[in-house]
């Protein structure tokens, strides 16, 4: 378990807390390349400084397979449990937030969590092309923390979430955590064109994925 006092060490170089702070405020993940561009600095250093992060629990990182031979393209985006001291809003206090959002307006999880989903469209800019909208569910997803698997059949898309960072209060209320998630990706989805989000399939992420499950309304 890192501490405090490492990850401070790990963002005292100005460059690395610098690289935190891009992967931090990307609404995507975030490749090597884009940041040495960003940089202009060598792709082994921008490298290093990534392991540190990495190895001090402030990002993780993603292996994409690109149907290409080669290694696969390697993608950060912030810890789910990196602290909001260092200046990011992670899972666990948005978590909070929209819970006491239900609290404090008595609305439905469902409702929360669209209205999130429609803030988030709106600060990405999300227009009504279905394969990006899709993607962008898949990447607020990741940064989460819920590391997605997307499977698409032709117009049936499914969303695993091969790990869950609500483990503990998903298990005991998933009436609550599930459908706000659920919520926040129906909320994405309203502009898209012919996008149904249907259910999200709520299971015991200890055993076994949940599942968002899309599809795609025929012209």
């Amino acid at each position: 378990m890192t501490t405090l006092q490492e990850q401070a060490k790990a963002l005292g170089d100005p460059t690395r807390h610098a690289i935190f702070r891009v992967v931090a405020a990307a609404h995507q993940p975030v490749d090597v390349a884009t940041l040495t561009a960003h940089f202009g600095l060598n792709h082994n250093a921008i490298r290093q400084h990534l392991a540190k992060l990495v190895a001090a629990d402030l990002v993780t990182e993603s292996r994409v397979a690109t149907g290409r031979p080669g290694r696969p393209r390697l993608t950060y985006v912030v810890d789910a449990a990196a602290d909001s001291r260092w200046g990011v809003v992670g899972p666990y206090e948005r978590l909070s937030q929209l819970l006491s959002e239900v609290i404090r307006t008595g609305d439905t999880p469902v409702e929360v969590g669209r209205r999130a989903g429609r803030r988030e469209a709106a600060e990405r800019q999300l227009g009504g092309d279905t394969d990006a909208v899709v993607g962008a569910v898949c990447d607020t997803i990741a940064r989460q923390g819920f590391d997605p698997a997307l499977e698409r059949t032709g117009d049936e898309v499914v969303v695993a979430l091969r790990a869950c960072p609500f483990i503990a209060t998903a298990v005991a209320d998933p009436e609550t955590v599930c459908a706000m998630h659920l919520g926040i990706a129906q909320g994405m989805a309203e502009g898209a064109e012919g996008l149904v989000v249907d259910e999200l399939v709520a299971r015991d992420p200890r055993r076994e994925p949940c599942e968002l499950r899309m599809h795609v309304e025929p012209d």
